[in-house]
């Protein structure tokens, strides 16, 4: 059986100071030959591979967070942690590292930070620790100083710590506090918010594991409402967390430990976003034990929700109750999504399990049914959870919904719900259409499928999606161009749509675009079937220069693909015509319309695709042959000439070779004919 004891995941402080995590393994410690000393080694637990390997430095500076972490520096911007699932082997390796470095395994760090000059390490070695001033209310601009005055230096920041953390400071300074706020002594409280914040900054996980215990957070959360740059109006944080903030249990939640730790998370990540001041540049990188308090935190959460069956069982039920009243439903969902947005701090193979056990109780399902409701909140938080459902695992996705379309009518499928919202978003900005857009991007990708012995995700999904689902995306396009809107195509004032229209057919078509370039077989038959491209071309008339330039890019990704089939349908249909129209209506302005025709009818040239050539030349010559700015029309007259006369030269060369070969074959045969006859006399 595995030792659960040195279980461990490994967590690497990426740029943006936020924890990215590196996989779940086994630690050990050993001696590494390579490394000359003592090492830990963490291997993966999947394979066995080494996710992990780390010299114990004598003079590296190591820190026991939480019980369960260790975190250490290897360079100066290369920060390392470990998160094991039990205390006792977290205490093993503490024990292993602090034997190496000669140190007490009782401290929480292992090393004093000495990245001052030599004269102020000397003066500040000098003395064994630093004194505090008694915790009385006459000292607190003294103690205030002398926050103030440590905070620059590592190693005073250190012995600060230390002192603070050691005579037990915080609970009596926040004594201090409750005095202070009963006299009305201002400045007293002014003082106490410089020093509380002063102690965020010592970045110690000791003092943190104090200052937001259930006695002690709301008294610092009240410390920092005095800043002194408010003068006599401080903030009401704690009227906010004690009278509008209500935690709401949407599923009883059993365990008190899990009801504690939420609770707890919540009120740091208030402290975090909105009662600490934004943080300067100096003092961002001096909160980094405050980030990864919240971000482990939030990982033991997720592991303690996701472990309670009972609670998911709950949750799901309800969820998908119709008994269930829409205000309760409106809570579940939302509480449903604030757990997915928590599950991102899951390692790879951990969130793959959580988002499995979310598909094996019925989560999709569960939101058609939410989808399906009228309030705009409840479908925005819906959509959410999808997203994460699709940037995760579009298979799974893909699957459910091929399924249900073997149960179901096209117009109740998931993924035509998704589509019909994205078509009716009321956002004069379509916020959500281009969310919901980029998850249809992300399912209908080629890439991102999968391709077995057995099956082709690729073929199967495609198949399905153009037939129960592309007729409904697109139906807004050919809405909008109809043949009664074609006609109109020539008025003065041609596709006069409004603006948040004209958005929509643009997304619309960029979806189409990407279709093109990616599907080639399906979207080919569904564009020629359906006429697509020869409506798509009236938009060109648009008085939106972006749904312009969008009808522009579709025709100018099917010339890009160089398919004789798409040609002769673009020849037949003479779809060119528009395009022309489009570049003579712009006339002279130098401006993306200019260019991207331009680019177009270069594109043909340069490739030298000849039945375009071909066509454009001998149906619209006449039109172009005065626009001299550029060479291209005449390059395409060049090429089209260059045509022709190799033409007219093979057609010589044929005429020649069949008279030569005429003249040669009658001769011999009369000559044949001749000595036949002669030999017979």
């Amino acid at each position: 059986m595995t030792d659960t004891r040195r279980r461990v995941k490994v967590y690497t402080l990426n740029e943006d100071r936020q924890w990215d995590d590196r996989g779940t393994g086994h630690v050990s410690s050993g001696y590494v030959e390579r490394l000359k000393g003592m090492s830990l080694l963490v291997r993966a637990e999947s394979d066995g591979s080494l996710l992990l390997e780390s010299k114990i430095n004598p003079n590296t500076a190591y820190q026991k967070q939480q019980d369960t972490l260790i975190v250490w520096s290897e360079a100066e911007n290369y920060d390392l942690a470990l998160s094991f699932q039990e205390k006792a082997g977290c205490d093993e390796i503490w024990e292993k590292i602090c034997q190496v470095q000669g140190k007490d395994p009782s401290v929480d760090i292992t090393q004093e930070l000495v990245d001052e000059s030599e004269e102020e390490r000397f003066d500040d070695m000098s003395s064994p620790g630093l004194e505090l001033p008694p915790c009385e209310l006459g000292r607190l601009e003294e103690l205030a100083e002398l926050v103030a005055s440590s905070l620059p230096s590592p190693l005073r920041r250190e012995k600060l710590a230390l002192a603070v953390e050691n005579e037990g400071y915080i609970r009596k300074l926040l004594e201090l506090f409750r005095q202070c706020e009963d006299l009305e002594n201002a400045d007293g409280l002014h003082h106490l918010y410089e020093i509380v914040k002063g102690i965020f900054l010592l970045n110690r996980t000791a003092l943190f594991e104090v200052m937001f215990s259930e006695e002690c957070i709301m008294d610092v959360i009240g410390c920092l409402e005095h800043d002194p740059v408010l003068g006599a109006a401080p903030r009401r944080h704690r009227d906010f967390l004690t009278k509008t903030a209500r935690f709401k249990e949407v599923i009883p939640i059993g365990d008190p430990e899990l009801r504690a730790k939420i609770h707890q998370t919540y009120r740091v990540q208030y402290i975090q976003d909105m009662v600490l001041p934004t943080p300067s540049v100096f003092e961002e990188n001096m909160l980094s034990t405050l980030h990864s308090f919240i971000f482990f935190n939030k990982v033991e959460i997720v592991g303690m929700l996701q472990d309670d069956e009972k609670f998911l069982t709950d949750l799901f039920a309800q969820l998908t109750d119709e008994a269930t009243d829409d205000d309760k439903r409106y809570e579940l969902v939302n509480f449903l999504k604030e757990f997915c947005a928590f599950s991102q701090t899951l390692q790879p193979q951990n969130r793959e399990a959580f988002f499995k056990t979310l598909s094996n109780m019925g989560i999709l399902p569960a939101l058609e049914v939410v989808l399906g409701m009228d309030d705009v909140q409840v479908r925005g938080a819906a959509t959410d959870i999808f997203s994460y459902l699709v940037e995760y695992n579009p298979s799974m996705v893909r699957e459910f919904v091929m399924q249900e379309s073997q149960q179901n009518d096209d117009d109740i499928l998931l993924i035509n719900l998704i589509i019909e919202h994205m078509i009716c978003d009321t956002d004069p900005e379509l916020g959500g259409a281009v969310q919901l857009m980029g998850l249809l991007r992300t399912l209908v990708d080629p890439e991102n499928m999968l391709a077995t012995a057995n099956k082709t995700e690729k073929t199967e999904f495609l198949s399905f999606f153009y037939k129960h689902c592309m007729h409904i995306l697109s139906a807004p396009l050919l809405a909008n161009t109809t043949d009664d809107k074609l006609s109109k195509g020539e008025s003065s004032i041609p596709c006069a749509y409004d603006f948040q229209t004209s958005q929509l057919l643009a997304l619309i078509l960029e979806l189409l675009t990407f279709c093109v370039e990616h599907h080639t077989y399906h979207i080919k038959n569904y564009i020629i079937n359906k006429d697509v491209l020869r409506r798509v071309l009236v938009l060109t008339a648009s008085q939106h220069a972006f749904l312009a330039l969008c009808a522009l890019r579709f025709m100018r990704r099917i010339i890009g693909l160089k398919d004789e089939f798409y040609n002769r349908y673009i020849i037949r249909n003479f779809l060119f015509e528009p395009v022309v129209k489009a570049f003579l209506n712009n006339g002279a302005r130098y401006n993306l319309m200019n260019s991207a025709i331009i680019e177009m009818f270069e594109y043909v040239r340069v490739e030298d695709v000849k039945s375009l050539t071909a066509h454009i030349v001998e149906n619209y010559w006449k039109a172009l042959e005065d626009v001299n700015y550029v060479q291209t029309f005449k390059g395409l007259k060049l090429r089209y000439e260059q045509q022709r006369e190799r033409g007219m030269d093979r057609l010589k060369v044929g005429w020649v070779d069949g008279w030569v070969g005429g003249w040669v074959d009658g001769w011999v045969g009369w000559v044949g004919g001749w000595v036949g006859g002669w030999m017979n006399d």
